[in-house]
C-alpha cells in the first residue's frame, strides 16, 4: 500500500505539470496536432469507447448541422460536462481491491492475465488527466470555429463553472482553447464559480430527499456480473473477485486507457492511444452490460426513474437561468439558483451572445429531464435492456459531452430555438411548434419557454418535497 500511494503522488504531480502546459504553453501549434488525435467523429464503428457509459469520451453522436436556410443563430448556450478524470475515491476503492486480488495468485491461467505480474497501479483520484483537458480544450476551440460572427471585443463568451477542482480545470482549458483558435485575440475569462457547498445551478446537491439508483444498479449487476466474475475467477485461480469489483476492473479499462493517453500512442485520427490491456479482458458483449448499468444508473438516480421522482426537479434552476438568457429577462426561480448572482449584471449578464457552463453528469440528466428531453415511453428494465431505447449514458453526458442550446433568428418567423446533445439534434415533441414549415427540431421561442412549465413552476411542487 506504501508504494501505491507514494506512485499516486506522483501521479498527482504529473497531472498538474501536464495541466499546467496546456494552460500556459503558447505552441500552440503542437497542441493542434494533438487534439486531431483525440477527435471522435464516426459515431456508428463498434467501438468500445462508446461502450463504457459515463466513462466514454466525447464524440460527434451526428455531424453538426447548420442552421436552415433563413436562420441566423443569434445566441449560444452551452453546458458541458468536465473532462476525463481518474476515478473518483470510492470507485478507486473497488478498483485497487480488485487489482491487488489478482496480483495476489500464484500463477495464471489464460495469457490475458500475463500483464498483470508486471502492472503497476498509478493512477490518482477525482481530478483530470491530461486528456481530459485536451478535451475541453478542443471544445473551446470548437466553438469558436463555429460561432466565430458571434464574437467580438466586446462580447466574450460568459463562462461560469461549478466549484470541483475538475470542474473548473476543464473551464480554464475551455476558455484557453477558445483562445488559441482565434490567435488569442479574444481571451474570454472564467467569470463565475459556484461554490458546491451553496446555492449552484451546476451540482446536484440541493434535494435531501433525492435517492439513489444502488437497487436498480445492483439488481442489473446480479444479472451480467456473476459468468464475468466466474471467468476472471477461473483465469485467476484464487483471486474470489466479487461481482462488484469485476465491474470495478471492466471501468479501469476506460480509466487506464484515458490515464495512459499520449500523442506516441495515437495511430489514427480517430483513436485514443493504445487501448489498456484490462480491456482485453472483457468482451464486446460485456462492454455493452457494463454500458447499461450507467443507463440504469442515470435514469434512476436524478434521471426520470428517480426515487420519489426527485431527479428532474434538481435541474429547474438552471433551466430557469437558461429561460432568462434566451427572453432577455430576469431569472424567476425558487429553487436552485443563486439569487445575489443571478441579480447582479456583472455576474449573470443578459446581454452576451456565448455562455458556457461546466457541470457535472448527474447534475447534466437532471437538466435535460426538466426540459424533457430523452423521456421513455416506459421505465429502463433492471432485466434486459430495451435496444429501442434512446437514453444512452455514452451518448449524453460522456466525459467532455456538451448540450447546446441555439437561438435563431428565422426572417419573418421570429426566434426560435433548436437543442443538440453532442452535435446531435434533438426532438422537441414538447413543443407544439415543433416540425413547423423550418423543419424538425426547430421550435419558436415563445412555445419553448411556454413549454417549460414544469420548470417556470419551480418543479411544480417537487422542490417543496425535497425538503419535507
Amino acid at each position: 500500500m506504501h508504494r501505491t500511494s507514494s506512485i499516486a503522488v506522483f501521479s498527482f504531480a504529473a497531472l498538474w505539470l501536464a495541466l499546467a502546459w496546456i494552460l500556459l504553453s503558447r505552441n500552440w501549434m503542437q497542441m493542434n496536432d494533438l487534439f486531431q488525435l483525440i477527435n471522435f467523429e464516426e459515431p456508428h464503428e463498434l467501438d468500445i469507447r462508446q461502450m463504457w457509459g459515463a466513462y466514454s469520451p466525447f464524440y460527434s453522436v451526428q455531424q453538426y448541422a447548420p442552421p436552415a436556410d433563413g436562420c441566423e443563430i443569434t445566441q449560444v448556450n452551452i453546458l458541458q460536462r468536465h473532462g476525463a478524470r481518474f476515478p473518483t475515491f470510492g470507485a478507486a476503492v473497488f478498483i485497487v481491491s480488485a487489482v491487488q486480488k489478482l496480483q495476489s495468485v500464484n500463477e495464471y491461467a489464460h495469457p490475458s492475465m500475463n500483464f498483470l505480474s508486471s502492472f503497476v497501479y498509478t493512477l490518482g483520484t477525482n481530478d483530470l488527466v491530461p486528456f481530459g483537458a485536451l478535451q475541453s480544450h478542443e471544445a473551446g476551440g470548437t466553438v469558436f470555429e463555429r460561432y466565430a460572427g458571434l464574437v467580438d471585443a466586446d462580447n466574450l463568451p460568459f463562462v461560469r463553472a461549478s466549484s470541483g477542482t475538475r470542474v473548473v480545470d476543464s473551464a480554464n482549458n475551455w476558455t484557453a482553447g477558445f483562445s488559441a483558435a482565434c490567435h488569442h485575440k479574444y481571451n474570454p475569462p472564467l467569470s463565475v464559480i459556484l461554490s458546491e457547498e451553496g446555492n449552484d445551478t451546476l451540482e446536484n446537491h440541493m434535494c435531501p430527499n433525492a435517492g439513489t439508483s444502488i437497487v436498480q444498479t445492483s439488481e442489473w449487476l446480479a444479472i451480467y456480473a456473476p459468468p464475468i466474475t466466474a471467468r476472471l475467477n477461473s483465469w485467476a485461480p484464487g483471486a474470489h473477485l466479487t461481482d462488484r469489483e469485476t465491474s470495478a476492473l471492466i471501468s479501469l479499462c476506460a480509466f487506464h486507457t484515458a490515464a495512459s493517453f499520449s500523442a506516441s500512442s495515437a495511430n489514427s485520427p480517430n483513436t485514443l492511444g493504445n487501448l489498456s490491456p484490462f480491456c482485453a479482458l472483457f468482451s464486446p458483449s460485456e462492454f455493452a452490460s457494463f454500458d447499461y448499468y450507467y443507463d440504469l444508473d442515470k435514469y434512476y438516480y436524478t434521471g426520470y426513474g428517480a426515487p420519489l421522482d426527485l431527479g428532474r426537479v434538481q435541474g429547474v434552476g438552471y433551466v430557469n437561468e437558461l429561460l432568462a438568457r434566451l427572453t432577455g429577462q430576469p431569472v424567476r426561480d425558487q429553487t436552485q439558483t443563486n439569487r445575489t448572482l443571478d441579480e447582479d449584471p456583472s455576474t449573470f449578464p443578459l446581454n452576451r451572445t456565448i455562455y458556457a457552463d461546466f457541470s457535472h453528469d448527474n447534475t447534466i440528466v437532471a437538466i435535460f429531464g426538466a426540459l424533457g428531453l430523452f423521456r421513455q415511453p416506459h421505465p429502463l428494465s433492471t432485466a434486459k435492456p430495451d435496444a429501442r431505447r434512446t437514453w444512452h449514458t455514452h451518448d449524453m453526458v460522456p466525459f467532455s459531452g456538451r448540450m447546446v442550446v441555439e437561438k435563431l433568428k428565422c426572417g419573418e418567423a421570429g426566434d426560435h430555438v433548436r437543442i443538440l446533445v453532442n452535435d446531435a439534434l434533438q426532438p422537441l415533441p414538447f413543443c407544439t411548434s415543433e416540425r413547423d414549415y423550418l423543419g424538425s427540431s426547430l421550435c419558436t421561442l415563445d412555445a419553448f419557454v411556454e413549454s417549460q412549465i414544469y420548470a417556470r413552476d419551480n418543479g411544480e411542487g417537487d422542490w417543496e418535497r425535497c425538503f419535507s
